[in-house]
């Protein structure tokens, strides 16, 4: 059965680069555990690092870290689904919102509960997910101000996660200023205003953050060291804070052409021919145990570095180990880094087991 490692040392020294990083600029940040997929082990681990507030976007995940730890501040960081409204205001402290309508039924629902339920405004900045658009802004807050029940903890922006906008300092200046604007027409304080996501963390590390951006929601840059604008590993950091490893369970010298008449594979592919095929070429080929159900080839990284990826099926994976000077055998671990999308497949899969190192 293959499975996936997540190495406790490399997650804590990655945890306490960011905490050192946020806690000298006075900056608040949450964990972002939806990669996580709500596994009580890993979740686990991430509470143990001494970590004070959560972010999700399942509740049922924010259920489970409040059943471990009721002192964590959790947060749900979409807009709330009308559905869902009873269970946010139970197991979130904090809620994302874009909708007068929806707050007003957590407001409604917060009374019923005898709680008050915080919210962030988020604000549309370009990446044309959720948020309120600019114009609108003041007349938006208006009108949840009173609402009973309801905190407006702060202000904040999504970038990057649609259409690829980038977190510049122009566009965290500019989110400062609509705080300036809601303080002054309502003479009050926002305590948050929510810069982001890991995105932001090399804006941060430039010293290039406007002092009012005061919070960030940090997910990946934790599990992967990544900066994201240079797609490098950030000095300091780990990216391989978890390792897939799966079993060979069989090794064949192939044809690397197929034979007979071709048409989509399981995945919508084809195999294709032109006149550099050559048809008399072999490969030696290994199968794993692992497969489409579980993951996607393109977010692997063999770490035999003679490995090359050939393809997948719904359940097995297909390497060429011709190249590797390792000498494989039936019932050998093949072990591969993953990336951000690679791990959230994997994570998401019951057929792949979870383990710590």
């Amino acid at each position: 059965m293959a499975f996936i490692k997540l190495y406790r040392n490399k997650l804590e020294e990655n945890y306490h680069f960011l905490d050192d990083i946020f806690k000298s600029r006075n900056i608040d940040w949450g964990v972002v555990s939806k990669l996580l997929c709500g596994n009580t082990i890993y979740l686990k681990e991430v509470i143990a690092l001494g970590v004070t507030e959560i972010h999700d976007s399942r509740v049922s995940n924010l259920r489970k870290i409040k059943e471990i730890n009721p002192d964590i501040q959790t947060v749900y960081i979409k807009p709330p689904a009308q559905r869902s409204i009873p269970e946010i205001v139970q197991y979130a402290d904090v809620s994302f919102n874009t909708e007068i309508y929806t707050i007003k039924l957590l407001s409604e629902e917060a009374k019923k509960q005898n709680k008050t339920h915080k919210i962030i405004i988020m604000i549309e900045m370009g990446d044309l997910r959720e948020g309120v658009m600019g114009e609108e802004l003041i007349s938006f807050y208006g009108e949840i101000i009173q609402l009973p029940n309801i905190e407006i903890r702060g202000i904040g922006t999504n970038l990057n996660c649609l259409s690829g906008v980038m977190p510049t300092q122009d566009k965290l200046i500019q989110l400062s200023l609509y705080k300036q604007l809601i303080e002054a027409k309502f003479n009050i304080t926002i305590p948050w205003v929510s810069g982001g996501t890991s995105v932001a963390v090399p804006l941060i590390l430039k010293n290039a953050r406007p002092m009012a951006v005061n919070h960030f929601r940090i997910g990946e840059a934790l599990f992967f060291g990544k900066d994201l604008f240079t797609g490098e590993t950030i000095e300091g950091m780990h990216n391989d804070v978890f390792k897939l490893f799966t079993e060979i369970i069989e090794i064949t010298e192939k044809p690397d052409t197929p034979t007979g008449e071709l048409g989509e594979n399981v995945a919508g592919n084809a195999f294709s021919m032109d006149d550099s095929t050559d048809y008399g070429a072999t490969s030696l080929r290994a199968i794993l145990d692992v497969g489409l159900l579980d993951m996607q080839p393109q977010y692997l990284e063999a770490e035999d570095e003679d490995i090359s990826i050939v393809d997948a099926s719904s359940d097995m994976l297909v390497i060429d180990i011709s190249n590797s000077n390792k000498k494989y055998k039936i019932g050998d671990l093949v072990s591969f880094k993953v990336r951000y999308m690679g791990a959230l497949y994997l994570l998401n899969s019951d057929y792949i087991e979870k383990t710590i190192g």
